[in-house]
């Protein structure tokens, strides 16, 4: 059985009672350290003190709502690369969109199984323990030259960092192994199911717009070169450097 030295720790905000409570059981059984917030302000509290593996985070939390909360912590050093795992009771699929473009890892709506929230929240912190193992591992590899360059685009696999025209650009762990499954694709086409599968290990079949809205925020942190992210109509994604940025 999975402990909780492997699976990491969760931070509920959640202003629910009986549903903090329920999460909190069912996550501690499974072997999580857990933590709890009923306001969005005493969660961003508990997640610059704790540093936790995954955040499940309410969008509708009075006073500070869970869209604000979320761009606090990306904006934050200190918490900008958590794991947050948005969780909705509103319907419309464009509220969804607003979560995961605040800056939210994935969605899951209400009411939710608990078997897929555990899913979730166990694929999100496999993610993020085995991203931090690979920063520690090579940290003090400082002399490692890991750069590879792609046009105007440079990707460090081993400080897990990225460049654009020589400036650094801030992307969440899932910005960066999205952009760095589809560049390892080598132009290929990356289906939707593909993406869901190889980089939020989650089930290929599972019927989510995450994947459409990620590939969109990154997009637009890549800003000048978003054109090097193909749409594939009907499929999926493809990277590829336009010819006029190849050297």
């Amino acid at each position: 059985m999975d402990t909780e030295a492997n699976l990491g720790s969760v931070l509920i905000i959640e202003d629910e009672h009986d549903i903090r409570l329920m999460m909190v059981r069912l996550l501690k059984q499974a072997g999580f350290q857990v933590f709890s917030a009923e306001t969005g302000e005493d969660g961003i509290m508990l997640a610059r003190e704790h540093q936790p593996t995954v955040i499940t985070l309410d969008r509708m939390l009075p006073g500070m709502d869970g869209i604000t909360v979320c761009k606090t912590l990306r904006e934050d050093p200190e918490t900008s690369d958590l794991y947050v795992l948005m969780i909705t009771a509103m319907g419309d699929t464009e509220d969804r969109i607003d979560g995961l473009e605040s800056g939210a890892d994935d969605y899951l709506s209400k009411p939710f199984q608990n078997k897929e929230m555990l899913l979730r929240v166990k694929a999100g912190a496999k993610r993020v323990t085995k991203f931090r193992k690979q920063n520690a591992s090579t940290a003090s590899d400082e002399a490692n030259n890991s750069k590879q360059k792609y046009g105007r685009l440079e990707v460090d696999d081993v400080q897990h960092r990225v460049w654009i025209d020589g400036g650094e650009v801030n992307m969440t762990i899932t910005e960066y192994k999205l952009l760095g499954h589809m560049i390892g694709k080598n132009n290929a086409l990356c289906s939707r199911g593909e993406l869901l599968e190889h980089v939020w290990e989650l089930p290929p079949t599972l019927n989510t717009r995450t994947v459409d809205t990620h590939v969109k925020r990154l997009r637009q942190k890549m800003g000048p070169l978003s054109n090097y992210i193909e749409t594939v109509r009907g499929a999926g994604y493809r990277f590829c450097v336009p010819s006029e940025d190849r050297s």
